[in-house]
Formats: C-alpha cells, sequence, structure tokens
C-alpha cells in the first residue's frame, strides 16, 4: 500500500504571512471572499474537512514562496 504525501500546513502556516496564507488558501479552492477572513485565523480553527483538503493536496512548500 502506497503511503499518501502530505503537506506539514501547520508548521508552514505558523510562519507564513498572510499573503502566504491566501495563496495556499487558493491552490485548494477557497473562494476569496472566505480567504479574507480564513487567512487571519490559526491553522487549528480552520474547519477539519478544509485542513485536510490542504495536507492532502500535494502542494510544496516551494510552490508557495
Amino acid at each position: 500500500m502506497t503511503k499518501i504525501g502530505t503537506f506539514d500546513a501547520a508548521a508552514f502556516w505558523k510562519s507564513a504571512y498572510a499573503h502566504q496564507r491566501g495563496k495556499l488558501l487558493k491552490k485548494v479552492n477557497v473562494p476569496e471572499d472566505q480567504i479574507l477572513i480564513l487567512a487571519n485565523k490559526q491553522y487549528l480553527e480552520l474547519p477539519a474537512p478544509l485542513r485536510y483538503d490542504i495536507e492532502t493536496s500535494g502542494i510544496q512548500k516551494k510552490d508557495l514562496l
């Protein structure tokens, strides 16, 4: 069985600026009006399905910096 590769989103979120968080949220197809709200929240305050989408999306940190 193949292991699913995950993105360490919690560590990225903690050290990222709001525009980098917004870029991440855009890559997982979050609507623009929601990005403004979610980018300023703590990572654990995000909805669980959204956190799962971020972690399993295959996004690399280098894509966001």
